[in-house]
């Protein structure tokens, strides 16, 4: 059977407003499934390693909530199905998922096929967990985490706008020694150094356009000089997909990655803040969890 989760704070606390529809469509279609609505992440994580592996999860959330909720996932073995309710969903944008009515998005995530999807794993002194859709690292970082506590009535991709205005008042560069794959590849000052593991992040930004799920590989986004004035100018290029030829922004694909840091990088893996580290491990979990796109 499988297993629908709510996270009724995703979204702002919007996401409450989709329960009593999903218990009522659950009900008419006589669905062989579960329905919970936690009051907590830690009771949504309990309900998870206490079904049986293998089961399909289906999460009614962001990526904030699949970013909790995924060790739990992995350490029994579930399928991932979303039906995306956050603020961001970077990852639903990825599988395809964003803009389906409920009714379609319920029917399509109890009963489509799975197939494996890469993630990324991070590794600090202090912490290693895994990560699905992005690794923040530096401005970006700071920015995902002033947006975690930006005004309730801005959400998505106004919010990281308003979080990245406010952030450049205290715009920090740090020198980075990058390592890729073994290799040095970059040693210099840098705004940020981030992996994507989906084509977008922060709300739909198009990073990467090019990152994909399942090519067994990460893509790392460097943005490596920056002042303030840079950063506005920077900004529309971002959102419109065309900053990668700005030649102070470079890419690379990689398997394993190494950020050396002469200060404490911020640090936020999809959208969720980590604690600061001058030494940072990424590597790429190839296919370990199935789940349902389109």
């Amino acid at each position: 059977m499988s297993l629908v989760l709510l996270n009724r704070r995703a979204g702002g606390g919007k996401a409450a407003a989709l329960e009593a529809p999903l218990r009522q469509r659950l009900a008419d279609e006589r669905r062989q499934a579960s329905f919970a609505a936690p009051a907590t992440l830690a009771e949504a994580q309990a309900l998870i390693e206490a079904w049986p592996s293998g089961s399909r999860v289906v999460l009614v959330g962001g990526d904030g909530t699949l970013h909790r909720l995924l060790p739990a996932l992995l350490a029994r073995g579930h399928e991932l199905a979303l039906i995306p309710a956050g603020s961001g969903d970077d990852t639903a944008r990825a599988l395809g998922l964003r803009g389906l009515p409920l009714a379609v998005a319920l029917s399509h995530a109890l009963d489509a096929p799975s197939s494996p999807m890469d993630l990324g794993e991070v590794r600090t002194a202090h912490e290693r967990r895994p990560f699905i859709s992005s690794l923040a690292a530096g401005f970006d970082a700071a920015v995902a985490q002033r947006a975690l506590h930006g005004p309730a009535a801005l959400t998505g991709l106004p919010r990281y706008l308003w979080a990245t205005l406010r952030e450049l008042a205290a715009l920090r560069q740090h020198r980075l020694h990058i390592d890729v794959d073994g290799s040095r590849w970059y040693e210099g000052p840098a705004l940020f150094a981030s992996t994507l593991n989906t084509p977008s992040y922060g709300s739909g930004m198009p990073a990467v356009p090019g990152a994909r799920t399942t090519d067994g590989r990460l893509d790392l986004l460097l943005a490596a000089r920056f002042g303030r004035l840079g950063v506005l100018g920077m900004l529309p290029r971002l959102l419109a997909g065309r900053h990668l030829g700005h030649a102070q922004v470079a890419t690379a694909s990689f398997t394993t990655l190494r950020i050396v840091s002469d200060t404490p990088l911020p640090l936020a893996a999809d959208g969720e803040a980590l604690q600061a580290a001058t030494e940072v491990e990424v590597e790429v979990l190839p296919g370990v969890l199935r789940v349902v796109g389109r």
